[in-house]
């Protein structure tokens, strides 16, 4: 569904002349077919839903980085260039989950599977990542999980 999305994002782009949607359509493109390569290299099928939202994500996060870098280096013009590239990419993502919503999410999926301990947070983590793909900021969930397992 997301790879038709993107297809009609890229059209949509072409026909306004919109230059910064469209090479940023491209590289979220790109980086499917990179992933879809490696797969097939392992004797997988093509990468579903959720591997296109962490690829998302990924790139949202490279995105932030450079930003910050190029901040931090007087090259506000680049950082406004790979801000813009980031609102592209979040208009492919579902809403994002807030901070208190997540913790309320870990909360109940800890008392799911009954985790007693930090030896359970890789199962914690597994179950959020099925469910909550593009969704969660799991750096700050595994500090959450960490907290409330601890």
């Amino acid at each position: 569904m997301l790879r038709e999305k993107l297809s009609e994002a890229m059209k949509e782009a072409m026909k306004a002349k919109e230059t910064r949607r469209l090479s940023t359509v491209r590289l979220i493109q790109t980086a499917i077919k990179d992933r879809d390569i490696a797969n097939r290299g392992t004797g997988k099928d093509a990468a579903t839903d959720d591997e296109i939202l962490q690829i998302l994500q990924k790139m949202v996060k490279q995105r932030e980085e450079s930003a910050k870098i190029y901040e931090d280096n007087a090259r506000p013009e680049l950082a406004a260039q790979e801000r813009e590239e980031i609102a592209v990419i979040k208009s492919f993502m579902p809403e994002q989950i807030s901070d208190e919503k997540a913790s309320e999410i870990v909360a109940s999926v800890i008392a799911e599977i009954g985790a007693a301990g930090m030896k359970d947070m890789g199962k914690v983590m597994a179950i959020l990542r099925e469910r909550y793909a593009g969704q969660m900021d799991f750096a700050k969930a595994s500090g959450t999980i960490k907290a409330q397992l601890s």
